[in-house]
């Protein structure tokens, strides 16, 4: 999968910017270290980088399309240039995402086998109440400063792609699994699970609600369905003994919750999942992630899936979403100061060696918005329904130097970082982790002395989500 490259000019400076990043860091005298003892993947909803980063451009634009690969307008089905018009983060609309809208918005060229990116239509764009099929948007900057801060001091992909051509139910069985296929034969021959358009959610599901199955050459037939309990390995599964994790989640019943379709972690079907795997490890409340890194109890590997309101969907009408991932980023970048329940924890690793960490944020799938640019199409068969559009990813830890990368990554690259951290042969899962081209290696420098923490400034504070009383609502509206 290869990438426009990027202007020497751009190479240059950013390597400029890091070579100061590791100078300061330096001055710490730190000894290098080897791995991170814990990786922390934060899984928003439903944004393109063209939809939530603007604010990258900088105020006149110019530090766009080099080095951030941004653009503000889109070309829909008539060949029309349409600017983005600027939205807030909780406007009330919410495009469609499933695969006949991939389909859509990517107009594929079967002679070159290349989205066009210009199969959306304009036309009801500013007429509400039809404004919800308007795709051609971009969230107010002012909105999503937290987000902006962390692109700006850490990590940016400019090429993040969601490996499913899809929405969220399939999106996060390959973050937790490399795949959304019912089982390893299935994935091999590019069947996976594309909808859950019955709110099934996994295997407590009662008989009968089952999820949309697509298969080469991508094609969703009425009917063609399976019940969601899955039976493959997933990256647990391969982490070596001794090696934690957990998964946090609101609520047992949404499909965003992915160790509920895997029958190896639920352990029963059309029941409460009472699986060792899920007892041992799922955890409903996700706020419950900043009272485990304050009381030092953070898991290895750690997924944290936010409640609607932090979610970042458009459809919620709530600004949450950048605060909840800036006090997740605060609390592990201070927890020297701030941990408790009797003992003292530096998850950031630039006061105390050997509890560093390696944060990721991700959104799980592109919500319909316009992105400019195009996915590679993987060979057949999986290469029907692989890659998805551009979705952001900020790469966080005190490793970490101001840094834009331009190597192609997917969902399948973070399970290949996460392989590789724990010393598992990168790919052995076999999925997306062995379609993928990149590990997500090259955002750090742990030959370096760590970076001091500096915290990310959000309208909301720690205080506000360890208090939030309200309803623990799913990620998304369905």
């Amino acid at each position: 999968m290869m990438r426009k490259g990027i202007a020497l000019l751009s190479v240059v400076l950013l390597g400029l910017v890091s070579v100061l990043g590791y100078a300061q860091a330096a001055a710490s005298g730190r000894t290098q270290i080897s791995n991170f003892q814990h990786v922390v993947v934060i899984v928003q909803e439903n944004r393109t980088p063209d939809n939530l980063f603007q604010g990258l451009c900088g105020p006149d634009g110019a530090l766009c399309p080099t080095p951030y690969d941004l653009q503000n307008f889109g070309i829909d089905n008539l060949g029309n240039k349409i600017p983005l018009t600027k939205e807030h983060l909780g406007y009330p609309y919410d495009p469609s995402h499933g695969h006949p809208a991939f389909v859509t918005q990517c107009n594929l060229n079967p002679n070159t086998n290349e989205c066009g990116m210009d199969g959306l239509s304009s036309a009801n764009c500013g007429t509400d109440p039809k404004k919800n099929q308007c795709s051609f948007e971009y969230v107010d900057p002012a909105d999503v400063q937290p987000y902006i801060t962390m692109a700006q001091q850490y990590g940016w992909a400019n090429y993040m792609f969601q490996t499913n051509q899809g929405p969220s139910f399939p999106a996060h069985q390959f973050l937790f699994g490399g795949t959304s296929a019912p089982d390893a034969n299935s994935d091999s021959q590019g069947i996976f699970a594309s909808e859950d358009k019955t709110h099934a959610f996994g295997c407590p599901a009662p008989v009968g609600l089952n999820v949309q199955l697509i298969r080469p050459p991508g094609v969703e037939k009425k009917g063609d369905t399976v019940f969601p309990c899955f039976n493959h390995n997933t990256l647990p599964d391969i982490l070596p003994t001794g090696i934690s994790w957990r998964y946090y989640a609101a609520g047992a019943d949404n499909m965003w919750l992915a160790p509920s379709a895997i029958q190896s972690m639920c352990g029963t079907e059309h029941e409460k999942c009472q699986g060792s795997g899920w007892v041992n490890n799922v955890d409903l409340n996700p706020k419950d992630v900043l009272t485990d890194i304050r009381d030092c109890n953070l898991r290895d590997v750690t997924w944290v899936i936010p409640t609607g309101v932090n979610s970042d969907h458009a459809g919620y009408q709530h600004n949450g979403g950048p605060s909840w991932v800036a006090q997740i980023v605060n609390a592990i970048g201070k927890s020297w100061q701030n941990s408790q329940g009797g003992g003292v924890c530096d998850y950031w690793g630039a006061n105390q060696p050997g509890n560093e960490t390696a944060i990721f944020v991700t959104w799980d799938d592109w919500g319909g918005f316009y992105d400019h640019e195009p996915p590679t199409i993987l060979t057949q068969p999986e290469g029907d329904y692989q890659y998805g559009f551009r979705v952001p990813l900020l790469v966080i830890s005190a490793y970490t130097p101001t840094y834009v990368s331009n190597n192609p990554y997917d969902f399948g690259s973070i399970l290949r970082f996460i392989e590789q951290n724990y010393g598992v042969e990168e790919g052995i899962l076999n999925f997306a982790d062995q379609r993928a081209e990149f590990d997500l290696t090259d955002f750090f420098n742990l030959q370096g002395s760590p970076r001091q923490f500096n915290p990310i400034a959000a309208p909301l504070g720690l205080k506000y989500f360890l208090e939030d009383k309200r309803p623990l609502t799913p990620p998304d509206d369905y």
